[in-house]
């Protein structure tokens, strides 16, 4: 389902690069040890993080990390990262239609897998890595242009899981789909989908 967000992270097999650098070819996953020069936006990450906490994470570096794969496909973009809440935003385009001309379902589901898989891997930190297990969405209202805003808020964050519902709101502040994400906290240096 998601991947871990701050312990080695299950990545596509075709990786992402900085600015100016052609992506990173792989067999199978990228991860903290990947490296494009000298280090990764991810190592820039956990550093950061090490040394100043959540404040030294920045929507603008994650929106970065995980541009490269379907995050930056639709474009979606982290506005604000705290300890109870993760919000993000994306324009809706032609592509993300299905044939009606709305916004896929599938869509809002891969928004609210990504926004929940961030809060819960920002509050779990370097204990280890977090991986969707069940992702519930509900459709609400039918959406063809416009930017949309997502917001995470925790229902339970446990030992074991953790459980974030997620808001999707147009322009005008409509609620135009929710899901809830259950999360398995995986403690340690277990490599994620080996």
């Amino acid at each position: 389902m998601s991947r871990g967000l701050l312990r080695p992270p299950v990545l596509p097999a075709t990786g992402f690069a900085p600015k100016g650098e052609e992506p990173v070819a792989s067999s199978g996953t990228l991860s903290c040890t990947s490296d494009w020069g000298s280090h990764t936006i991810l190592e820039d990450l956990l550093t950061d993080s090490a040394q100043q906490g959540l404040s030294g994470i920045t929507p603008e570096k994650l929106t970065q990390w995980v541009g490269g794969g379907f995050d930056g496909v639709i474009g979606l973009r982290y506005t604000a990262l705290e300890s109870d809440s993760v919000r993000a935003q994306w324009t809706v385009g032609p592509a993300m239609h299905q044939p009606a001309g709305l916004v896929h379902g599938g869509v809002y589901c891969a928004v609210i897998e990504s926004v929940a898989s961030v809060a819960a891997g920002l509050w779990f930190g370097d204990r280890g890595s977090v991986v969707g297990v069940n992702n519930n969405t509900d459709f609400l209202r039918a959406v063809r242009s416009g930017t949309l805003y997502a917001e995470a808020t925790p229902i339970h964050r446990g030992k074991t899981q953790q459980i974030w519902v997620v808001t999707i709101k147009d322009d005008d502040d409509r609620l135009c789909a929710r899901g809830q994400v259950r999360l398995q906290n995986i403690n340690g240096e277990k490599k994620l989908g080996q």
